[in-house]
């Protein structure tokens, strides 16, 4: 239904959410996946938490900032108590990881929203992803399985860092049931 929705494989799907999320939607405690992102938390506040907060708001991309796994709800509460709003759209969520930022092309009309479809099921998560890819017009990627163009529009200019491409054309393989 929802590959229909985008007119590709559902192999080119389950292969974003495989390299996304590792395939779970959620944490063990019942909590959507989270990571929490000090550098878009320090942009949206406009650095004003870089000295009194470093670990939860950074000018620049810092690796050794993540927690990991359901320990980065604790650096998210520590931004929430700043700045709630921001803090949640400095997060990306779910079995996709879309940023909070991304709420309106989402679907939604607050981050606020968004986030509690987060929380609700597997399936708002599915109906937010593709309700973003639409509105980014990244779909005709995902047809056409042109990885690197998926990643630029979804992940950003930097995708290449992570090989984000190169780890979704192989997730693809092992779904794609020829």
């Amino acid at each position: 239904m929802f590959a229909n929705q985008l007119g590709c494989k559902v192999a080119a799907i389950k292969a974003v959410a495989d390299v996304e999320s590792s395939g779970d939607a959620f944490f063990s405690n019942g909590k959507p996946k989270i990571l929490y992102e000090a550098h878009i938390f320090s942009r949206l506040t406009n650095h004003k938490y870089d000295s009194s907060h470093p670990a939860v708001s950074s000018r620049t991309w810092n690796r050794s900032l993540y927690t990991g796994g359901s320990q980065e709800y604790a650096r998210l509460e520590i931004a929430m108590a700043l700045e709630a709003t921001e803090a949640l759209k400095s997060a990306s969520w779910g079995h996709f990881q879309i940023m909070g930022f991304n709420y309106s092309e989402s679907g939604f009309t607050s981050v606020e929203a968004f986030v509690k479809a987060m929380f609700s099921s597997e399936r708002k998560q599915l109906d937010a992803f593709v309700s973003s890819v639409k509105n980014k017009g990244l779909e005709k990627y995902l047809i056409t399985l042109d990885w690197a163009s998926f990643a630029k529009g979804y992940n950003g200019s930097q995708y290449k860092q992570n090989k984000y491409d190169v780890k979704l054309q192989k997730a693809f393989e092992k779904y794609d049931k020829k």
